[in-house]
């Protein structure tokens, strides 16, 4: 299942919020530590936001079809309260002020955030490696790494281990991947 097959099932109840996140969080647990796709796993956030994403489907109030999706986002983009790091040394302590507004929008129409993505340096680069985190891996072959610079984002869709990704592009980051 890919986001709308996933979105599909929990419109339908044939899949819960706390369901999916749990297949999720079982695919970032197996997965990542080949990959390095998820540099900062949010699992307890994402664990409160999908119960009160299940409150809302159970009580008919959902928010809409991204209600209950697990998402992660590319470290570029801020995440109120998280680190901001653009995959650099420099801002390896850089805490996001509140959210850019693709972030905002994403969880206020219910989505589950459950963690950052690896990016190359400042998102400046064809391939996705960083001096902070390593290289993200390729989940079909990995002595290759995903094109950059949303390959995290890339890799965490491919493996399974989110539906989807909030990535960036300026040259070809969601493009090359």
């Amino acid at each position: 299942m890919k986001g709308e097959a996933e979105a599909s099932a929990l419109a339908s109840g044939a899949l819960t919020a706390q369901g999916l996140l749990a297949r999720c969080a079982a695919r970032l647990e197996t997965e990542n530590p080949r990959l390095n796709a998820v540099v900062l796993p949010c699992l307890d956030e994402a664990a409160r936001s999908a119960a009160e994403s299940d409150a809302r489907r159970g009580a008919g109030g959902a928010r809409g079809p991204l209600d209950g999706l697990p998402f992660t986002v590319k470290d570029n983009l801020h995440v109120g309260g998280l680190r901001a790091t653009w995959g650099s040394r420099l801002f390896a302590d850089n805490i996001a002020p509140e959210d850019d507004l693709c972030v905002a929008r994403l969880r206020a129409a219910g989505g589950v955030l459950l963690g950052m993505t690896n990016t190359p340096e400042f998102a400046l680069a064809t391939h996705t490696s960083n001096a902070l985190f390593g290289a993200t891996r390729n989940p079909w072959d990995t002595t290759r790494v995903p094109g950059g610079s949303t390959g995290g984002g890339a890799a965490a869709v491919a493996a399974g281990i989110a539906p989807i990704a909030l990535g960036t592009d300026a040259g070809g980051s969601i493009r090359l991947p």
